[in-house]
């Protein structure tokens, strides 16, 4: 770890790309979570709760926030390997479903079956409300169930996306320069440059929230409970760039301020050894980190103990880094309910305390 940016924050270096960005990021090094597993931790970190079917908080944002693009979805998860526990983590539960992730896995063709050749729209048009009022027919005894509403409004978005969907994924009017910028130049990182740069086009075309998941190299590539070091190192040089381009180009079009980025995953290592060179699942403290979006940039916040393994100092659980964002997204989460069999529902549950000290 060596010191980087007028801050002097330390910084891996694994990180060399990311470091000269240090001075736009807020380190939380006191991160705490429940669940010492992947299918919880992973459902925690994403839904708030652990064990049963919650929302995402990518789809409570978008049904506090709603979209700013009418023509392209306002939730898009976008990871082209396996993803524990698969579509809960950017579901919607018992929010109305136009609320979940549109999940894209394969960035050659990210969504499929969106054109429609042979069909003129004018026809198009005329299928798609006759095909509406059948099924609001077959909706009127089914009031309560809000699928088929979603089903209805996923084909009207299909077509209108037909028209600004396209040109969102495509990169050809990108310069050379960008796609260096994102590593797209480079084998080891081109497939998560491509992530972070569909990220910021899909960002500054209105859509609210957009969440990437690192799946390089199969399942849950950065769970090195053996070859650390080479596990590590290879991780860190498929993102260090991409990351770095991300921040720098939302930054120089004026985005980051108004963009929040987070990275991290669902809990940390420890700091002892597991077997000859790995290290295992750890979620007394670990690191996560912010920028954009009204954060304080080139700050830690928090510490844990001399040996890195229990958070002793300012402690963030998973409920308040939630409540933080969406504080950060201008969002209450103690009024940002969902009533719900017999109560009403949050994404932090009754939890929740926002970290003011890392707001601007």
């Amino acid at each position: 770890f060596q010191k980087h940016g007028q801050s002097g924050l330390e910084v891996s270096e694994l990180f060399p790309r990311t470091a000269t960005c240090i001075d736009d990021i807020c380190v939380i090094r006191s991160m705490v979570t429940d669940d010492p597993n992947h299918p919880g931790g992973c459902l925690l970190m994403n839904t708030g709760e652990r064990v049963f079917s919650r929302p995402s908080i990518g789809a409570w944002v978008t049904y506090g926030l709603g979209t700013e693009n009418q023509n392209l979805p306002g939730f898009v998860a976008i990871g082209p390997g396996p993803i524990i526990e698969g579509a809960r983590q950017y579901g919607a539960s018992f929010l109305p479903a136009a609320y979940q992730g549109t999940f894209v896995s394969n960035l050659a063709q990210p969504l499929r079956n969106l054109s429609s050749l042979q069909v003129p729209r004018e026809r198009q048009r005329r299928e798609l409300d006759a095909l509406a009022r059948l099924n609001a027919l077959h909706r009127e005894p089914r009031e309560d169930d809000d699928r088929l509403s979603a089903r209805i409004e996923s084909f009207e978005l299909a077509f209108r996306m037909q028209t600004e969907a396209p040109e969102a994924f495509d990169f050809s009017g990108e310069t050379s320069a960008t796609g260096q910028m994102y590593g797209l130049d480079q084998p080891t990182t081109e497939l998560f440059g491509r992530q972070c740069l569909l990220a910021r086009r899909l960002v500054e075309r209105g859509v609210r929230f957009v969440q990437l998941y690192h799946t390089t190299g199969g399942f849950q590539p950065w769970d090195q409970h053996s070859g650390l070091k080479a596990g590590h190192e290879n991780n860190a040089l498929a993102t260090d760039q991409p990351i770095a381009g991300l921040l720098q180009d939302l930054k120089a079009r004026g985005l980051l301020d108004e963009t929040l980025v987070i990275w991290g995953g669902e809990f940390g290592r420890t700091p002892t050894a597991e077997g000859k060179d790995g290290r295992d699942h750890h979620p007394f403290g670990f690191s996560m980190w912010l920028a954009g979006g009204g954060v304080r940039g080139g700050m830690a916040y928090g510490a844990t103990d001399e040996f890195g393994w229990d958070a002793i100092e300012n402690r963030v659980h998973v409920h308040d880094l939630h409540a933080t964002i969406l504080h950060l997204l201008g969002l209450d989460h103690e009024r940002l309910t969902y009533h719900h069999a017999g109560r009403d529902f949050r994404l932090t549950d009754v939890h929740g305390i926002v970290v003011k000290d890392i707001l601007t």
